[in-house]
């Protein structure tokens, strides 16, 4: 099944239910499903066929889904950019899947127009506010399709429908290549297990609808429940808060930042904050003193996930019920809970048999959900999904009952406020500072944001540099969210005989005696 054809079967069984609420602007499903109609109509006049990849690059807002959906109703792939991307990682992000069209708002025309000469498969620039010469205005093209009908484009279950970028520690991100198989499960299952949804639940997207929110937004649009939506960068624990009272929310995906962000504003009890029956959280790590204390604070409401964007979202899960911190259970709220509904998870030693429980080992899943591979990386593909089995790279153990405990990273990933960065990609940039001979990111606890990036940096010989200079460097060359927060300089690395950094060791004076929860 085409992933959009379930905003077609929204506005059919509940034509009139909220779909988006924007400030103050609130669009009906048969509205939405119109509009999507008629922008899909115009990517097709323009030349999309199946398979074509279209990217995305907009802060939350309706027109973000709205081409979500027109794509693949056109037959297309969406490929989301983070919001906060520089103008290096836009080309990049749309140049390696040759991406045919690119959707932007308004304060992006301008980074548009000065990467387009190096985007040369890019055919259609479309500006989803005034445009600049040569950009297509999005209401235009949308406007010029008024009335075209449902023709969603028939697809197998493993054509593509999203590439999701990730990456571990080598090379530069993978687009990890998802289905209309993988969304339409994953959608499924989001409302088997994390919130049994209803057409009059009420959904809040606080987190980049580009990430994990972007697949609560399908279990939303799946079952027609209303869906709220904020910009959600700068996360404000106010606007949330009002948010939620006033539209009588009943569920929102969170990261553990935006959670601690909650906890540290001084008027959380003066909010009602009684209608949320699931708060969804993942995504990065948290301490268990503030998991404590929002059950103590907001309510038995949180659902953890655990999953990446290679299975998205789907891995495992812990119920409310199971989040309790008396009896016997409570020793599993360390966890990260069980197997989805539907899917495999086994635990794996280093030539890949399945270990007794209890003995650590990679922590492995199958399923629908797993993608279909990496983009044009046939290597990682192999080694990825060897033996069936998508090997996350997190070292963990399973108990008797089948609970999942998370040990540590095989990858060396950081976890920012629920954004992934990529260590090798800052150190390449560092390396380009004329100071600095060698370097090494790790990621270190920071009470808000889980994971702060650090740099370690050995200088060149006479040639000093301060920690705020560097911190500088690398801000004006990558998005702000992946330079380091904090640099330290030492005289040599720790390394192995054959010349490899010991990051373990570089991470262990700044992780020890730290309670978290992965």
């Amino acid at each position: 099944m085409n992933i959009g054809h379930i905003l077609s079967a929204a506005a059919d069984h509940h034509p009139n239910r909220p779909a988006f609420i924007w400030e103050d602007r609130v669009t009906s499903y048969a509205q939405v499903n119109a509009r999507a109609n008629a922008l899909a109509a115009g990517l097709r006049d323009l030349g999309l066929v199946l398979g074509d990849r279209v990217g995305v690059l907009l802060w939350n807002c309706p027109q973000l889904l709205e081409s979500y959906f027109a794509t693949w109703k056109a037959g297309g792939c969406v490929v989301p950019l983070n919001a906060r991307f520089g103008a290096e990682e836009v080309v990049y992000h749309l140049g390696d899947p040759r991406a045919t069209v690119a959707i932007f708002g308004e304060e992006f025309r301008e980074v548009m127009a000065r990467v387009r000469d190096r985007l040369p498969m890019v055919k259609n620039f479309i500006c989803t506010g005034h445009p600049l010469t040569g950009q297509i205005a999005y209401e235009k093209l949308l406007g010029a399709h008024v009335g075209a009908g449902e023709a969603v484009v028939e697809v197998a279950d493993d054509d593509l429908a999203w590439l999701f970028y990730t990456s571990g520690t080598t090379g530069r991100p993978k687009g990890a290549m998802l289905t209309h198989g993988n969304l339409t499960f994953a959608s499924v299952s989001w409302t088997a297990d994390l919130t049994q949804l209803e057409p009059e639940d009420v959904g809040l997207h606080a987190a980049p609808l580009t990430h994990g929110a972007g697949f609560h937004a399908l279990a939303l649009t799946l079952k027609a429940a209303s869906q709220v939506i904020l910009k959600a960068h700068p996360f404000n624990a106010e606007t949330f808060c009002a948010t939620v009272m006033k539209h009588r929310v009943t569920n929102t995906w969170l990261v553990p930042t935006q959670i601690k962000m909650l906890l540290n504003y001084p008027e959380l009890e003066n909010w009602d904050l009684s209608s949320p029956k699931w708060i969804v959280y993942g995504g990065a790590p948290i301490y268990l003193a503030d998991l404590k204390e929002a059950l103590e604070r907001i309510g038995p409401v949180f659902v953890q996930l655990y999953g990446q964007g290679e299975t998205p979202m789907t891995g495992t899960y812990l119920r409310p019920r199971e989040h309790t911190f008396n009896g016997t259970e409570s020793e599993r709220l360390v966890s990260c809970g069980h197997a989805r509904s539907g899917i495999q998870v086994r635990i794996l030693n280093e030539i890949d048999q399945e270990l007794p429980r209890g003995e650590a080992g990679e922590i492995c899943v199958r399923g629908p959900s797993v993608m279909k591979g990496y983009w044009e990386r046939p290597e990682a593909t192999a080694e990825a999904l060897r033996g069936g089995w998508l090997h996350t790279g997190d070292v963990g153990y399973m108990d008797e009952r089948g609970y999942v405990y998370i040990l540590d990273r095989t990858k060396d990933m950081i976890i920012s406020g629920g954004a992934n960065v990529y260590p090798r990609e800052v150190e390449e940039v560092l390396l380009q500072h004329p100071s600095v001979s060698e370097a090494c990111v790790i990621g270190v606890p920071d009470e808000l944001w889980g994971e702060a990036v650090k740099a370690v940096v050995v200088l060149e010989p006479g040639r000093p540099a301060t920690a705020e200079e560097i911190i500088a460097f690398t801000g004006k060359r990558m998005a702000g969210y992946k330079k380091p927060k904090s640099v330290d300089f030492v005289a040599e690395l720790p390394k192995n005989p054959y010349g490899k950094i010991l990051k373990r060791k570089l991470r262990e004076r700044y992780w020890v005696n730290q309670s978290r929860k992965v």
